[in-house]
């Protein structure tokens, strides 16, 4: 099985998800970034049959560790995953989250003992009106800002292969997750991290849109319909896109706050932004009745309990405990 983005916060979640039911995984991927990482801290290295450090925009470099991995599943994780780094860089962002969909594409042709793939997008691959109503996988693809327009483009290029190519393919189908929160995210400009990186330097917490609602939802939650995808995809008869959403809705901002607060028994200080903010959508939210139908996946946490499962990984990794016990604690609890 090769997993790409296998060094970022959702790849190392499910390289160890992927390890505990036995299976064998190659990573692709590029090193973490400095600092604190889910890699490190739940020691994801020491799972891995290959662990290749490649751009995952170098078709050639991502064909090879393809043939020489010769997976069943293809799970692709790799992207430019910060919605302001889209902003700062969005010719970049372009490149890795369409270009780099294209090279896995490409490099998935005609490769001998491939079942499935699940490329990953997101939850805003959609034409958001702000209406704030639920959107389905018929709904019309979008995306104002760069981010979330190179998933878009990521999810037209993968029709179109789909299209043009399936002889040469294997059964491939998109999953679009909503905002994905859990312990060993250590992104900026993600709510949760910036939050933890707030408390352990006892400072406000700066929020761009506190009122802005987005659907939060445990990473493991969204990992097993990720799985549940490519084993139905594998045997016959998936979506070829599918929501993973959570049950109880979107929340906003400030609600998430008011969770966390509840969870940790801890006053959270926060202050909004003053100035311009990037041009995200105020409310979004998924409609996962699809994958429900198809899959038979629902959310097994919901997002008070997320938030709480959140927080408690973050308040054992300050402790200094042992993460990678923690943490196949929580696979073996959310994805048993």
């Amino acid at each position: 099985m090769v997993v790409t983005g296998h060094t970022g916060f959702k790849g190392s979640w499910l390289c160890r998800a992927l390890h505990g039911r036995g299976a064998s995984v190659t990573g692709i991927a590029l090193d973490p970034r400095p600092g604190p990482s889910a890699f490190a801290a739940m020691r994801v290295a020491s799972v891995l049959r290959g662990d290749h450090r490649i751009d995952i925009r170098d078709g050639a470099a991502v064909a090879r560790a393809l043939r020489d991995a010769r997976p069943d599943i293809v799970l692709h994780l790799a992207a430019q995953a910060f919605v302001g780094d889209g902003y700062r860089d969005p010719a970049g962002t372009f490149a890795t989250n369409l270009g780099g969909t294209v090279a896995v594409l490409e490099a998935m042709r005609g490769l001998a003992g491939l079942r499935a793939a699940v490329i990953v997008t997101s939850d805003k691959v959609y034409a958001n009106d702000g209406a704030g109503r639920a959107f389905a996988e018929e709904d019309r693809l979008g995306g104002l800002d760069p981010y979330s327009a190179s998933k878009a483009a990521a999810e037209l290029a993968v029709a179109s292969w789909r299209g043009s190519f399936a002889g040469e393919l294997p059964p491939i189908a998109t999953a679009r997750a909503g905002n994905v929160i859990g312990g060993g995210d250590f992104g900026t400009e993600r709510l949760v991290p910036d939050l933890v990186r707030a408390i352990i330097a006892g400072q406000a917490l700066r929020l761009r849109r506190p009122d802005a609602t987005r659907p939060f939802q445990h990473v493991l939650d969204v990992l097993r319909g990720y799985l549940m995808l490519a084993e139905r995809l594998a045997t016959g008869g998936a979506p070829e896109a599918v929501n993973l959403g959570p049950r109880d809705g979107a929340l906003s901002v400030r609600g998430l706050l008011q969770h966390w607060e509840t969870a940790t028994g801890m006053r959270v200080e926060w202050q909004a932004v003053e100035g311009p903010v990037m041009a995200e959508s105020k409310r979004l939210a998924l409609d996962s009745s699809l994958a429900e139908r198809a899959l038979g996946w629902a959310p097994r946490l919901d997002t008070p309990r997320a938030i709480a499962e959140t927080a408690g990984w973050y308040a054992a990794w300050q402790r200094g405990e042992d993460m990678v016990a923690a943490s196949d604690a929580a696979i073996r609890a959310v994805m048993a």
